[in-house]
């Protein structure tokens, strides 16, 4: 219909221009009839329009319908194709839980069987267990008669003995008890003493003999122990250089060296502070070579600090393979050797650790050599006792675990890994070698001179010997002499005995044995005195 209104108003709109054009002509009859014509000519074009519009329109219809048909079939097939899709796969799915369901089945047979079967074993074992519980029942209470047959017996007994000793059975004990610990007290002291005596007599002469020759024979070089190294400077220019634009100089040097660097108002003066002596001296040979070469800045700093770990590398190995040949270890692997050069770089107390293992595997070969044992393995063990300190800051654990670990690692005689591991008594020695290698350390490091020590740690020592002293009965006080060597105890003598003493100076050697780390020995002495006054009127 929309189309049909547009074509008449387009007829309308053209009959309108010709009956104005007509109008034109001055001839208004003319135009009557042209315009009555022309819309009756209109009319019917208009009307034929109209009836072929409809004509296309119902047309047009048809065919949409014709066309929803046929979508609706084809969807319909398409509906019919999944479903049938679908379907397939659900059964493949059914078919496939199915047989599934069908193994699970076979394998519950299975366990019921085997569970049957279990079930049938525990009935025969419990069925074994009642009758060994009936048997054990019988035998118990067969016990238990014979206990109260035996407890009546002892009742008499004991009943009868107080009749004839007149005491009671606590009075009797108490008064045996006491004969016996006076007994035993007297006869402990004098054990103990006779011991002592033996001990000293057979051992003090040869071991004094002994480790006087080797000390006769070895000396050694020590060094402070420092945390820090001083760098001079050439004037205090020097230091804004050092520290570089916006301190990027100094980060660069600390980062790559791992220490710090303390730069203060101390006139022509660097300080360099770390805990690790290598990066330490690394840090120092790159600062003073920066310095004389002039050239400061983040990318010659990083070439120096290349070159010197390089260098410090070499100086570490030189210093190894010169110690290994010092002392005669040859053969030796040359990780191990490295790992020794560090020790050059390490003290302890003082002691130059490198030096102290070489005097160590030196005084550890004489007294194997006086001994007539290996004295080979006895240097070469010695030497080797303190390698864990080289890398005990890197590695967790203590030195001599690491040092124990690291001879296991590399092959080393089982004689050296026992020395290495029981130098500081962790575990027992095994060998003649492992003893020497412990008091050839001990020697090394307690003779006067070897090693320092902190005042704070000294105190200490002191202190925790007297209190060590103090807290046994009967004790009046106590003083550290010679510089923590003996401590000398003063006792009460109406609660000591002279018994008492040899038996109280053993308690606290092995009481400061048990709580304190010490160089050397420490001698405990016991003195009590015991005054009688009266006076003559």
């Amino acid at each position: 219909m929309f189309i049909i209104t547009i074509v008449a108003a387009l007829v309308f709109a053209l009959l309108g221009w010709i009956i104005g054009f007509v109008l034109s002509k001055n001839s208004q009859k003319a135009i009557q009839e042209e315009a009555q014509m022309t819309l009756q000519n209109a009319q019917a074009e208009s009307e034929l329009l109209r009836q072929q519009t409809q004509e296309d329109l119902a047309h047009q219809r048809r065919v949409n319908e014709r066309d929803n048909k046929a979508r609706q079939k084809e969807l319909l097939l398409e509906a019919k194709e999944e479903a049938r899709k679908y379907r397939v796969e659900i059964q493949e799915e059914f078919k496939s839980e199915r047989h599934e369901l069908k193994e699970m089945e076979v394998r519950l047979t299975q366990r019921e069987t085997v569970l049957d079967r279990k079930d049938e074993n525990l009935s025969n074992k419990e069925q074994v267990l009642e009758r060994k519980e009936q048997s054990l029942t019988d035998k118990a209470k067969h016990l238990d008669d014979r206990e109260d047959a035996v407890s009546q017996l002892e009742a008499k007994q004991q009943a009868e003995l107080e009749r004839i000793a007149s005491l009671t059975q606590e009075e009797a004990q108490e008064l045996i008890l006491a004969e016996t610990k006076k007994d035993l007290r007297h006869d402990i002291a004098n054990r103990i003493r006779e011991a002592n005596q033996e001990v000293r007599r057979t051992a003090d002469r040869e071991a004094k003999e002994l480790l006087a020759q080797a000390m006769q024979r070895m000396a050694g070089d020590f060094v402070t122990e420092q945390t820090v190294t001083t760098v001079h400077l050439p004037d205090d220019s020097m230091k804004g250089r050092i520290i570089g634009r916006e301190g990027r100089n100094i980060r660069t040097f600390e980062s790559l060296t791992g220490i710090d660097v303390i730069i203060d108002d101390t006139p022509e003066v660097v300080v360099l502070s770390s805990f690790d002596p290598i990066r330490r001296e690394i840090a120092r040979m790159t600062m003073e070579q920066l310095i004389q070469d002039g050239r400061i800045h983040p990318a010659r700093i990083e070439e120096l600090v290349e070159k010197n770990r390089l260098e410090m590398d070499n100086r570490i190995r030189e210093a190894g393979e010169a110690a290994a040949f010092e002392i005669g270890a040859v053969n030796m692997h040359p990780d191990l050797i490295k790992i020794m050069g560090r020790l050059q770089f390490r003290t302890s107390y003082g002691q130059n650790v490198l030096q102290h293992s070489v005097e160590v595997g030196k005084l550890a070969g004489l007294m194997a050599s006086e001994m007539g044992e290996n004295v080979d393995l006895a240097r070469r063990a010695g030497f080797l006792h303190d390698m864990g300190k080289a890398i005990d800051r890197e590695v967790e654990g203590s030195h001599v675990e690491i040092g124990t670990e690291f001879a296991k690692k590399y092959k080393e005689n089982p004689v050296v890994v026992n020395a290495i591991a029981s130098h500081h008594g962790d575990v027992e020695p095994t060998s003649v070698i492992a003893v020497l290698v412990a008091a050839a350390d001990a020697l090394s490091s307690a003779r006067p001179g070897a090693r320092n020590e902190s005042i704070e740690n000294y105190i200490k020592r002191l202190r925790d010997l007297e209190e060590i002293a103090g807290q046994f009965d009967g004790v009046k006080t106590s003083y550290a002499l010679q510089a923590g060597r003996e401590i000398r105890i003063m006792v009460e003598p109406n609660k000591v005995s002279d018994d008492d003493m040899t038996i109280l100076a053993h308690q606290v050697r092995k009481q400061i044995e048990d709580n304190l780390d010490y160089p050397g020995n420490i001698k405990v002495t016991l003195v009590r005195e015991l005054r009688a006054v009266d006076y003559a009127k």
